[in-house]
């Protein structure tokens, strides 16, 4: 058995940030990860021309000051998106005009959940789901567009997220022109080397004190912390769980946690997200009316633009909800067809020919089961952001569900993870 002053559940951006802040107050720590690599719902990767890009979370907002902070410390670039004033929605080989009545009446609708989430929901509304809200949508391209961002920007099928747990997402991440935003909003930078540089230096910063590997089973509270893992039990007098709650409710707590808390655990889900990155030897397609869609075809998708100065051409790729389970079940190559055949017509054959191709399907990640964020489930009362984390006995909370703002990006699993480990500072 091993003994440390803090365990800390989870190698995620905000794990590995709650550890680094112990480790330079000299506590002794131990951060336990179930995964054999770091990150959590942060994934770096090299290109086969040796740039780096990201296949989880990697956006850096207008308004986050933490990420570039940290990213400044770790020696780790900024960028800003290449991007235009509007994305391109496509549908099949047409483009639908942005002057024309379908995004007219998306616009609208936006504007109408806008107003709601600005100010508060009524809380019927808890129980009425998206896909409810969006049939009394006239236009089958109007509804298709809706349903195409929601699934983006949420990841959770709409008969299975409330109108309100959507405009309180919308209020807590600063509206939707943020949300849906690339320069000005909350898609406005990235980082050269990749989000996945901060967490694998970070971890290399606190070398031996990371253990990869190390599934959390049970934690046991007493005289001190007892956390079992299936590689061996860890004692320490505190404990910070950073895994977003249905992946936390994997742990037995002894003695139970208070009753709101399992609830969290019981009424939060992870969405299905599909990403995946094509890398050229030049962004071509800037040449050709620019990088940045929204795809209306199945699988209906947003495409970016993702290309650092001076880099081969990367083309990001986003499908969430159904769509994404659905090319789950078709192998490699289908994927790749049904993802890059949409844009052929606007952008040319070339994009079918990447020099490299890379995909992750989240919601087959056992360790992470989805992303981005936890959602709560139609008519429950928990899982709304930013979700609790008082101190259970000798028990902390982090995760980037828990922070007050930003929470479900890079920059709330920092701010969570600093809260944490301030907190525990304090106790000890």
């Amino acid at each position: 058995m091993r003994d440390s002053t803090v365990a800390v559940v989870g190698a995620g951006l905000s794990g590995l940030t709650a550890a680094r802040e112990l480790h330079r107050r000299g506590i002794d720590v131990i951060v336990l990860e179930a995964a054999d690599r770091v990150g959590g719902r942060v994934l770096g990767r090299t290109s086969a021309l040796g740039s780096r890009f990201d296949l989880g979370g990697q956006w850096i907002g207008h308004d986050h000051h933490l990420v570039p902070e940290l990213a400044a410390e770790l020696g780790v670039t900024m960028f800003p998106m290449h991007t235009g004033t509007l994305p391109t929605v496509i549908d099949g080989e047409r483009r639908v005009s942005p002057l024309g009545p379908s995004m007219l009446v998306s616009a609208l609708a936006l504007a109408g959940i806008g107003v709601l989430a600005r100010v508060g929901a009524p809380a019927r509304l808890n129980a009425s789901t998206l896909d409810r809200w969006l049939s009394r949508v006239p236009g089958r391209t109007a509804r298709r567009l809706l349903e195409v961002v929601a699934l983006i920007s949420w990841t959770g099928d709409l008969d299975r997220l409330s109108v309100r747990a959507a405009t309180d997402m919308i209020r807590y991440q600063g509206g939707l022109l943020t949300i849906l935003g690339t320069k000005g909003g909350a898609q406005e930078s990235l980082l050269v080397e990749s989000a996945g540089a901060l967490v694998e230096r970070l971890a290399a910063e606190l070398g031996p004190r990371v253990c990869t590997g190390h599934r959390v089973t049970s934690i046991v509270c007493g005289d001190r912390v007892l956390v079992r893992t299936a590689s061996g039990d860890v004692q320490a007098d505190k404990a910070i769980v950073t895994p977003p709650p249905p992946v936390a409710s994997r742990i037995a707590f002894e003695p139970a946690l208070p009753p709101n808390l399992v609830a969290l655990q019981r009424n939060t889900y992870m969405g299905s997200v599909y990403k995946a990155v094509a890398v050229y030897h030049r962004p071509f397609w800037r040449e050709r009316g620019g990088g940045e869609f929204i795809v209306l075809d199945r699988p209906g998708s947003a495409v970016f633009d993702t290309t650092a100065p001076g880099g081969p051409g990367h083309l990001c790729v986003l499908v969430g909800g159904p769509d994404a389970r659905e090319l789950s079940a078709l192998d490699a190559a289908a994927r790749r067809e049904a993802v890059l055949r949409p844009l052929v017509p606007h952008i040319g054959r070339e994009v079918l020919e990447p020099a490299d191709w890379q995909e992750k399907s989240w919601h087959l990640d056992e360790f992470v089961e989805g992303g981005y964020v936890a959602l709560p489930k139609p008519g429950t009362t928990e899982g709304f952001v930013p979700m609790p984390c008082g101190p259970v006995g000798d028990i902390h909370w982090g995760g980037s569900e828990t922070a007050t703002g930003h929470p479900g990006y890079l920059d709330g699993a920092i701010e969570a993870g600093r809260r944490a480990a301030a907190e525990v500072i304090a106790a000890l």
